[in-house]
């Protein structure tokens, strides 16, 4: 893994490439930025040699370096992840356990504010140093930079938690706005579309690696006043088949989560309000009603837990599931059953 210094040396060397918009930027921060990289336990922020970039900003997790260093090797010592998503609530419950387990984690979020509560969660548990970049799924450059920025520091991606997602408006199809439907698409499916572009293309270069997409049981279900949403999911899961396929040969394995019903707290609540506020005669009017039959419905009587879905996703990332691929792990109580 690069130190500190070396990780400047890599911010330079990309910001002085041919075409580089960060390369004016960097030029007029290089002294103090190399000042502040020195000393032990430094505080070390290298959005300012990359803002010139526009789209990506490299911000690396540096608080209590030297403490999360010294974690134990677990089975994903020495693995590079990056999480899309990773301002979100399961974006940092999977990355804070990827970290614990020995992975260097590559946060990857578009909301500022979310990403940075990420980075600061992270920079207190034990584990190699993160990085945290503000980035764009929508944006092809945005996340080509972004790949070519975490292959400059590490050498290598070897897993994808493709994690980054947008739900949309909960309205009957014939209700529904046409340009929120497009953008719930433009995240979803080509968003997630493009990350898995990018990084595929660059775990071909060093062996293959482990893809994780995170799609739903809505998908499987047809969730009523959710068209959006269900397709978009939809879509996922079948380009979680097309892409095992495609990349099995080059030592790349991907898979497919798909979680319903998880709680408690603000989600599980506003879920169920949007639910009953739709209109659907499938929901009650009483957000509490909604939820009781949303779990009269599961066999398990009960809704799952963060930590459950996680559990999930670290199996399907680790070696413990190699012979799994364009699989789709359904994490819902039973609920799917046929």
């Amino acid at each position: 893994m690069l130190g500190l210094r070396g990780l400047a040396r890599g911010a330079r060397a990309l910001a002085a490439a041919p075409g580089s918009r960060a390369a004016a930027s960097f030029a007029s921060r290089d002294g103090g930025l190399a000042g502040r990289l020195r000393g032990p336990g430094a505080a070390v922020a290298l959005a300012a040699a990359c803002a010139g970039a526009g789209l990506c900003v490299l911000r690396p997790v540096a608080a209590a370096e030297e403490k999360a260093t010294q974690a134990s090797p677990g089975r994903f010592a020495g693995a590079v992840v990056i999480i899309t998503g990773a301002g979100g609530d399961f974006g940092r419950a999977g990355a804070l356990r990827l970290k614990r387990e020995g992975a260097t984690v590559v946060l990857l979020d578009a909301a500022p504010q979310a990403l940075e509560a990420s980075a600061k969660a992270l920079a207190e548990v034990p584990g190699p140093p993160a990085m945290a970049f503000l980035c764009d799924v929508t944006s092809d450059e945005g996340v080509e930079t972004t790949v070519a920025k975490v292959e400059l520091a590490h050498g290598r991606i070897t897993h994808l938690w493709n994690n980054a997602g947008y739900q949309g408006a909960v309205k009957p199809i014939d209700e529904y706005p046409i340009a929120d439907f497009q953008r719930v698409q433009d995240i979803n499916v080509v968003g997630a579309f493009r990350v898995l572009h990018f990084v595929s293309r660059s775990m071909r270069k060093t062996g293959g690696g482990v893809v994780v997409n995170t799609a739903s049981v809505a998908a499987l279900r047809g969730t009523p006043a959710m068209p959006a949403y269900v397709a978009s999911k939809a879509a996922l899961l079948a380009m979680t088949m097309s892409a095992a396929k495609d990349l099995a040969p080059h030592g790349i394995r991907v898979n497919a989560i798909s979680p319903a019903l998880i709680g408690p707290g603000f989600m599980w609540d506003r879920q169920n309000e949007l639910h009953a506020a739709s209109g659907s005669p499938y929901f009650s009017r009483d957000p509490e009603e909604v939820g009781k039959n949303k779990i009269a419905g599961v066999p398990l009587k009960r809704v799952g837990t963060k930590d459950e879905v996680i559990n999930c996703v670290l199996f399907l990332l680790s070696e413990e599931s190699s012979y799994c691929t364009g699989t789709n792990l359904v994490v819902d109580g039973g609920l799917q059953m046929r």
